[in-house]
């Protein structure tokens, strides 16, 4: 596939974290990008020449205008963990995906998906929306993340860090987990959006290592320059601070992969597959402590002497 004529991509997702940092990526790349949103124009996030197109992912009509003229397709579902109005989503955007000539479209299931069935919607409904998108017959790639180090740099995270060196997470410390981020998810997405010969394959994309909650720490000990110790957060814990800023639905979707994880049922799920996607997309995620030092964590920091003179995003 040539990467030398600009493609024209529908991206859903793109007023949200992973969705964003793929958009981004492709206008860095001077790719054409398109994106749904409900937000009214005022209250939309700043993607330098993005297009936004306003309406919903339940309505038919809408995500078709979306594809409308789109040559490819960077998918990831927003935080609903209702089947039946995944399912609809999915069916909505297949349909369009076909009905406009899309010449690949790429899915980010935004975690991990157990082999056999659970009783997890994060896993059950991400799956729903990769089964009905494969069984439409659109050309289809699929990224499988596991957890996302962006999740760290957050108001619930950066003090604790950087004032009292404490890495606190809901993941079990023994569970060895493939830690990337936004950027490198980014990469992956585009990779797959532009490598020939793709179509139909699944990948487990991560970080180049598998880490437990004391690599975790000491990776972020030497990007930050100090002593750091990984606490495990209960899940529960994490799902009532996270019911504040998302809502109690959301927050219980999101929050059932750590319970799930919890349990130990799948204590690979999160893991490296050995370097295989990184060699067939053609991608070098950073490692840990490089994307540690890249980060502006002086903003947490409780001594206002290494306060930034003005707030950095």
């Amino acid at each position: 596939m040539s990467r030398q004529i600009p493609m024209r991509v529908a991206v859903v997702g793109a007023t949200g974290f992973q969705g964003g940092a793929v958009a981004r990526l492709l206008t860095e790349r001077h790719q054409r990008v398109r994106t749904l949103t409900r937000r009214p124009e005022g209250d939309r996030p700043p993607l330098p020449g993005a297009c936004f197109v306003a309406g919903d992912l339940g309505n038919a009509a809408d995500v078709r205008r979306l594809f409308e003229g789109a040559t490819h397709a960077s998918v990831v579902m927003p935080l609903v963990y209702e089947a039946e109005r995944v399912a609809l989503y999915a069916r909505n955007i297949a349909r369009a995906a076909l009905e406009t000539g899309i010449v690949r479209l790429v899915y980010n299931a935004n975690t991990r998906i157990p082999q056999g069935s659970t009783a997890v919607a994060a896993f059950e409904t991400r799956r729903i929306a990769e089964d009905v998108l494969r069984d439409s017959g659109v050309p289809l790639v699929v990224v499988r993340p596991p957890v996302y180090l962006d999740n760290l740099f957050s108001p619930w995270n950066g003090p604790a860090l950087v004032n009292d060196g404490v890495l606190a997470y809901p993941l079990p410390a023994s569970t060895p987990t493939a830690w990337i981020s936004h950027r490198d998810l980014a990469e992956a997405v585009y990779a797959a959006l532009t490598t020939d010969g793709l179509e139909g394959r699944t990948f487990d994309i991560g970080g180049s290592h598998s880490l437990t909650g004391e690599d975790l720490a000491e990776a972020f000990g030497r990007g930050l320059g100090r002593t750091v110790r990984y606490l495990p957060l209960s899940p529960d814990v994490f799902e009532r601070g996270l019911a504040q800023l998302l809502g109690p639905q959301a927050a219980a979707g999101v929050a059932g992969i750590y319970h799930y994880m919890a349990t130990g049922t799948d204590p690979l799920l999160m893991a490296a597959d050995d370097g295989v996607s990184a060699e067939v997309l053609g991608v070098t995620p950073a490692p840990v402590e490089e994307w540690v030092t890249r980060q502006p964590w002086q903003v947490w920091s409780a001594d206002t002497e290494e306060q930034p003179a003005s707030p950095q995003g």
